[in-house]
């Protein structure tokens, strides 16, 4: 599948799970392996301004760079306190969640690091690790304990607060808590009209989930649900398109789960990219937000698809 043979097209790593999958598929793309060397890929995030993606190498504690124009990737930023998911403000600044320092920061435009939030009433926060941010500027971020459990990814320490999902005001800085009925949130991502926002649990029993919450006067979570029951496999970052459909990392080591899981607003799975290697997390990029771009364990794929990433 990832030789260097010319692929075949359509190309057999992407599958059509459901008819409607079929618009979405471009039969002349296939999936590309981009760049290698991570231990475990994370948080891409696309700079259209500089035609450069932004992606974390957790365990190595860096963050990595791929460059459109060049096809090379370097390292932008080391050490990164094991930094996880990234994304942009709405000012084009990076945001950051650090594994090592428990915090999530904002990188400026002359390259100083501004911490956004490290503590909640007092008390370390655990090990952040996705994050979006709203058309309104407000700051979104998930915080499960994950970082804590190895030297790895992260320092060993015990959990100071739950793992809860916050949101950072964007006028005063202020930091709420928007669900604390989440085990182990990871991943999350807005609807394209923002009135709905998703979350992975990675610690659901008996099995992983997303879930869907209604979003009240643009600051607060009502209604959480399930949206969808991962059954055997687990779901992590992911991303919605401008028709609704969540594209999600997905994987559990093996060839029938690992990749990415494509599914409609209503849940249904649609469709599915096939990799040699589980995908942690996924954004949308390129001159017309319709490149997928797929972080995994040691490598970085794209793919392009016949829609476009939700702004």
């Amino acid at each position: 599948m990832f030789s260097d043979l010319p692929p075949r097209y359509p190309d057999p790593a992407i599958e059509v799970l459901d008819p409607s999958f079929l618009k979405y598929r471009l039969f002349n793309a296939s999936v590309e392996r981009l760049a290698t060397g991570t231990r475990w890929g994370e948080g891409p995030v696309w700079f259209g301004d500089g035609r450069y993606l932004l992606w974390s190498d957790i365990p190595n504690n860096r963050i990595m760079r791929w460059n459109e124009t060049t096809g090379q990737a370097s390292v932008f930023r080391a050490p990164s306190n094991n930094a996880n998911g990234n994304t942009r403000d709405r000012q084009g600044r990076l945001i950051t969640c650090e594994h090592g320092s428990r915090r999530v920061t904002r990188t400026e435009y002359d390259g100083s690091i501004t911490v956004l939030m490290d503590h909640w009433q007092g008390k370390r926060l655990n090990s952040p690790n996705d994050v979006v941010v709203k058309s309104d500027g407000s700051i979104w971020f998930t915080d499960p304990p994950f970082g804590l459990g190895s030297e790895y990814e992260g320092t060993i320490a015990e959990s100071e607060v739950p793992a809860c999902v916050y949101r950072i005001d964007p006028q005063s800085g202020a930091a709420s808590i928007v669900a604390d009925d989440v085990a182990g949130p990871n991943g999350l991502c807005f609807s394209p009209d923002e009135n709905l926002l998703y979350v992975v649990e990675s610690r659901g029993d008996p099995t992983r989930k997303i879930r869907a919450f209604d979003v009240r006067n643009g600051a607060t979570l009502a209604n959480n649900r399930i949206f969808v029951d991962a059954g055997p496999g687990t779901p992590d970052g992911m991303r919605c398109d401008i028709h609704g459909n969540i594209w999600a990392g997905w994987g559990m080591g093996t060839p029938e789960l690992d990749g990415v899981m494509v599914f409609n607003p209503a849940g249904v799975a649609i469709g599915r990219i096939a990799l040699p290697e589980r995908s942690a997390n996924v954004c949308f990029g390129g001159a017309k937000r319709n490149r997928l771009f797929m972080a995994a364990g040691h490598a970085l794929y794209a793919l392009y698809v016949n829609t476009q990433g939700a702004v």
